[in-house]
């Protein structure tokens, strides 16, 4: 068995101790009410990783104003003092059991598949996302043309991230992670293939990237420098999970570089595969940039449900927590397993992902 001690090490990520390093990565459920309010059955989901020895929670990404950034039906939000005070009882329930809580605010932006606010979506520009809707989130069928997001639209985007966290702040989340990957808003402004505009938020890695710099400003400022704020961030998107950054390194540099001045207290990178070279002319990982060139804390996420990788990926210096998906959901209790040498269960996705990915009862 491989010594995997440092996994159950203490760790701070800005103001915020953590009892290990093992965190859930945020993943969505769609199990709150059609209001978008939080149910006992996500209560008892949320506190039974904490029950299960887990560190840190972080939520399923929760939409942030009721303009365009709700991405599912059923998705949690954010935006009424309601729904905060209902995700209250999750935070209580989970600082009972022992853990931390970071909320994921999260702005749909083009991939939206179900919105009860607005018709339609916005995007850096007008381009049609690739691929198909995710039917276990409830959607069928090629996502909406979005359309471009108008400067007024933008600044509305920033206030709603910053209200999010007040809101999120308010009812005593440890923290918040801004949700900047998988080909949401923040990260189509990121893409070059998704944005195609001029001016300040288009054309060079320096521009596309202003947008999630300025988010990250802003919220920092909203929420005062004790409340921790994260970022995440990836190559892949939910409807094209192969995609690399054109400039490579020299993005790396650029992306991780600016995030690591705004203010953050963290950098999440999800990758397929953690631990694997993130491009073709270096062996680092993506974790790895991200720490060498934000020069701040960073988890890593992608397939480190293997104790060792997880290890390994801490040992070596690249990620100083590591979040579980699949691995947290086929055992909410991975942290206890492991630290007492048990069998962890296999990842059984026709189970626990079909026919959709609402919660299941066998699992509280």
């Amino acid at each position: 068995m491989t010594n995997t001690e440092n996994l159950f090490k203490a760790v701070t990520l800005g103001n915020t101790t953590l009892n290990n390093r093992v965190g859930v990565a945020p993943m969505t459920r769609t199990s709150a009410t059609e209001e978008g309010l939080v149910t006992n059955q996500m209560i008892s989901y949320y506190t039974s990783f904490a029950q299960g020895g887990f560190g840190l929670i972080i939520t399923e990404g929760t939409y942030i104003d009721d303009r365009y950034s709700q991405t599912y039906f059923k998705q949690p939000g954010i935006v009424y003092d309601k729904q905060a005070q209902e995700w209250k009882k999750v935070v209580d329930s989970v600082h009972q059991a022992g853990a931390k809580i970071f909320m994921q605010i999260q702005h749909s932006g083009p991939l939206s598949q179900g919105n009860r606010f607005v018709e339609g979506t916005i995007a850096p520009s007008v381009v049609q996302p690739k691929g198909e809707q995710l039917e276990f989130y409830g959607g069928k069928g090629p996502f909406s043309l979005p359309k471009e997001a108008t400067k007024e639209e933008i600044t509305d985007v920033i206030n709603g991230f910053v209200n999010a966290a007040k809101h999120a702040q308010s009812v005593g989340f440890d923290g918040v992670e801004i949700h900047g990957a998988n080909g949401y808003l923040l990260d189509a402004f990121l893409t070059d293939y998704t944005n195609e505009r001029t001016g300040k938020y288009g054309g060079t890695t320096e521009n596309r990237v202003r947008l999630l710099v300025e988010v990250s400003k802003a919220v920092r400022e909203a929420v005062g420098t004790d409340f921790t704020v994260g970022i995440r961030i990836s190559q892949g998107k939910v409807n094209d999970y192969t995609h690399k950054w054109e400039g490579k390194e020299q993005d790396a540099a650029i992306i991780f570089g600016q995030l690591g001045q705004a203010g953050l207290d963290y950098i999440h990178v999800t990758e397929h595969k953690a631990w694997h070279p993130a491009f073709d002319t270096s062996d680092l990982s993506l974790a790895a940039f991200a720490k060498k060139y934000s020069k701040i804390p960073v988890i890593a996420n992608g397939h480190l449900e293997d104790p060792s990788k997880a290890s390994e990926m801490i040992a070596q210096g690249e990620a100083d927590v590591i979040t579980l998906g699949k691995g947290a959901l086929a055992n909410h209790d991975w942290v206890n397993k492991v630290q007492d040498k048990e069998t962890l269960q296999e990842f059984d996705q026709e189970k626990i992902l079909r026919p959709d990915a609402k919660i299941k009862e066998f699992e509280l």
